[in-house]
């Protein structure tokens, strides 16, 4: 008889709500959980489990997710949420161009580029025009990614965030969209 490991119920419950396990995160639990999964026969073990199941266990850079067959409307709603996660990357890519995995930022360091920066602060009012703030608005938009497991706190205190391995999986995501210009054109 095969054994499962024994978190499988744990990795289970957080990749079932479509969260992410990242390398890089700084809850022990999560970042246990990854070692886990990328263990050495894992990975396949847990696949084929989760198969079963109808989830299909993905592996990205350095994170996992399940991915599944949807219906029209699930897939509906995940092509809504693909056109906000384009909109936030499009934003944070110009409040910072390295806005990628590893990167540690606060709030208050995206309010102050906001005043210098009118493309920054023009990017914002198309994504944040129901918030009562700028403030409010970039809230949103981090509590938004913090939620999708891409995004985490790392230091309360100094309300500092740092980007998960996973923020990679929306990168890929855009840069598969291929738009043929040339085509449109004629």
């Amino acid at each position: 008889m095969i054994k499962m490991p024994s978190q499988t119920a744990d990795i289970f419950k957080i990749l079932s709500k479509g969260l992410f396990i990242s390398s890089n995160s700084s809850g022990k639990a999560t970042a246990d959980l990854f070692e886990v999964i990328d263990s050495e026969g894992n990975f396949e073990l847990l696949r084929n489990y989760f198969l079963n199941i109808g989830f299909v266990l993905e592996k990205g850079d350095q994170y996992y997710y399940f991915s599944r067959q949807e219906t029209k409307q699930d897939l509906e709603k995940k092509i809504e949420k693909a056109y906000k996660w384009i909109d936030y990357v499009d934003f944070l890519k110009t409040f910072d161009t390295a806005f990628s995995a590893g990167l540690r930022f606060s709030i208050s360091d995206i309010l102050t580029k906001l005043k210098i920066d009118a493309d920054l602060e023009g990017k914002l009012s198309a994504i944040g025009k129901d918030a009562k703030s700028w403030e409010d608005a970039v809230r949103n938009i981090i509590d938004d990614l913090v939620k999708d497991s891409f995004i985490e706190l790392c230091n309360e205190i100094s309300g500092e965030y740092k980007v998960l391995a996973a923020f990679k999986y929306i990168e890929d995501l855009i840069m598969t969209i291929n738009i043929n210009t040339e085509e449109d054109a004629q």
